[in-house]
């Protein structure tokens, strides 16, 4: 993972604790039921903004160098990886 990509992805993380402390927060403090999964769905929503910028810093290196450098077992290898996690 290059660096630009993975500090950002640190810094959503950490955003994302943030958020899922504050969910726990409001689930002590007895708030609304939809305060709580409007949160709940922030955090969601989130967490899948940091899997497209894993998944796409994947692509745009392991599976890019497999594809111009790697054996065809390689590449088959790179591909059965992604189906697998996107059925996921």
């Amino acid at each position: 993972m290059d660096a630009k990509t993975k500090k950002s992805c640190l810094n959503r993380l950490a955003r994302i604790e943030g958020q899922v402390r504050g969910v726990r927060n409001m689930v002590e403090e007895d708030r609304y039921c939809i305060e709580i999964l409007t949160q709940i769905n922030a955090a969601r929503a989130a967490l899948d903004k940091v899997e497209q910028e894993v998944l796409r810093e994947h692509l745009q290196s392991c599976v890019t160098h497999a594809f111009h450098s790697g054996s065809l077992s390689e590449r088959r290898q790179k591909i059965d990886e992604l189906i697998k996690v996107l059925d996921r």
